[in-house]
């Protein structure tokens, strides 16, 4: 179906904002989209119109909300005046496009204890090992195979030799300890900000970076504000006194993913690299210390 949308929608900025790790670039400029037990594919189809491989109830029932296109982020964006905030201004101009996705909690939690200290090739290729291992099979629209992310109960259930060709090191026993707080029921997660990551700092390995993560990603508390190196270094050049958390409420996470894709995009640039060019895991890391 051709689907239209008139706000800011920007396929390779999402996928490269380092919030999601299983969406798939095709030839042609889609991206094949794994969420839950569906498979999206998506391309450009011509001026605000995108051809996607659905029919227009899952259009919307799953993707609509998953890529939260009930929020203008062009209104968002607008509250960013570049008199005040010239810095926040230019990256969320050269950002444009990016979005916040609505996904799984569970399964935001998991890639980001994947992620920890670790180059973003990495940390998909360790997500891509970890769903065929012990995911669901499952086909897409045309067909083609793909693999759920796998339920707290199968991770529990995997061997030592599938645990160890996810590559995961000393990160294996927190995913084992976050599936089983989530087998003892960790999830729903409450609504209540301060409940819900109370409860995720309360399962081994999550520290406060992560759970931010969490909230922002998956449980899409659009203020939630994680920082990491890249934030940090952000802020103690640009906002020594602190960010204007004030000004931007209830929309600072949009306002963190701006200022942290740019820096990285800048810096991958400046080093003459991208992600996609450095496979051997030199792209900078979502969380390294």
């Amino acid at each position: 179906m051709i689907v239209t949308i008139r706000d800011d929608f920007d396929l390779s900025r999402i996928a490269e904002s380092g919030q999601c790790f299983r969406w798939e670039e095709q030839a042609d400029g889609g991206y094949r989209i794994p969420h839950g037990s569906h498979c999206l594919t998506i391309r450009p189809a011509g001026a605000e119109t995108w051809q996607a491989d659905c029919d227009g109830k899952e259009w919307q029932d799953v993707w609509r909300p998953y890529f939260d296109l009930d929020h203008s982020y062009a209104e968002i964006r607008g509250r960013i005046r570049r008199e005040r905030d010239p810095f926040l201004y230019a990256a969320a101009e050269a950002q444009k496009g990016l979005r916040i996705l609505r996904q799984d909690p569970w399964e935001t939690l998991v890639s980001f204890i994947i992620s920890q200290n670790r180059h973003i090739p990495m940390i998909r290729r360790s997500v891509a090992v970890l769903c065929e291992r012990a995911g669901e099979k499952k086909r897409d629209a045309s067909g083609r195979l793909f693999f759920a992310f796998p339920a707290p109960e199968a991770i529990l259930e995997m061997s030592g030799a599938d645990l160890d060709a996810c590559r995961l090191g000393y990160r294996a026993r927190y995913v084992l300890s976050a599936a089983q707080a989530a087998r003892e029921g960790l999830f729903p997660l409450p609504r209540d900000f301060a409940e819900a990551e109370g409860k995720l700092l309360g399962v081994c390995g999550v520290g406060i970076k992560v759970a931010s993560c969490v909230m922002l990603f998956g449980l899409h508390h659009l203020d939630a504000f994680p920082v990491d190196v890249w934030m940090k270094r952000i802020l103690n050049r640009e906002y020594p006194d602190g960010f204007p958390l004030d000004d931007y409420r209830p929309y600072n996470g949009i306002c963190q993913q701006y200022l942290f894709a740019w820096e990285r995009e800048r810096n991958l640039k400046a080093r003459g690299g991208s992600d996609r060019q450095t496979q051997g895991g030199q792209a900078p890391s979502r969380l390294s210390q």
